[in-house]
């Protein structure tokens, strides 16, 4: 089985991204292939020099001062004890993203403007992969989990805020 992660330590991966449960006929061909006595070979695609060379590029690319303003005032509004805070957050969060959360968003529209293209991202970079780097960043608190109210309906309501 698994256990959930402690928030210092979920904190440490760049995004949480969901995947749904296989279709009919995946589920189907994962079964005959993890029981069956055939061995399935694995090719590498890259080695780890070459993504050391892509983390390297990611972090060349430009960005501009306003898509880090951007970021890091998107990052600031989930914690609930700063005033930047809209009242939503201060009712329904416990604690809010750290610093990681903004370099994460700036890596994240990076890599997302790079494989787009373009040569440098923008705003709209950083909205694209709000949700998987702040969702489990945050921690609702009682009251949000006896509204229903998930992370994920947090996040979205900030990046609706003008």
């Amino acid at each position: 089985g698994t256990y959930p992660l402690p928030e210092a330590q979920l904190d440490r991966f760049m995004f949480n991204l969901w995947v749904d449960y296989p279709t009919l006929k995946e589920e189907q061909q994962i079964v005959k292939n993890t029981t069956s006595a055939a061995t399935q070979g694995v090719s590498k695609v890259l080695n780890a020099q070459q993504i050391a060379t892509l983390q390297d590029l990611i972090r060349r690319v430009p960005v501009a001062d306003n898509v880090v303003e951007y970021a890091v005032k998107l990052v600031r509004k989930t914690r609930p004890a700063s005033d930047e805070a809209p009242k939503f957050v201060k009712d329904y969060v416990s604690w809010g993203c750290g610093p990681r959360a903004s370099q994460y968003l700036i890596l994240g529209a990076k890599t997302r403007a790079a494989l787009h293209g373009r040569p440098t991202p923008e705003i709209d970079d950083v909205r694209a992969v709000a949700l998987p780097v702040l969702r489990h960043r945050l921690v609702p608190n009682f009251t949000a989990e006896a509204d229903g109210i998930k992370t994920e309906h947090l996040v979205e309501k900030l990046l609706a805020e003008k």
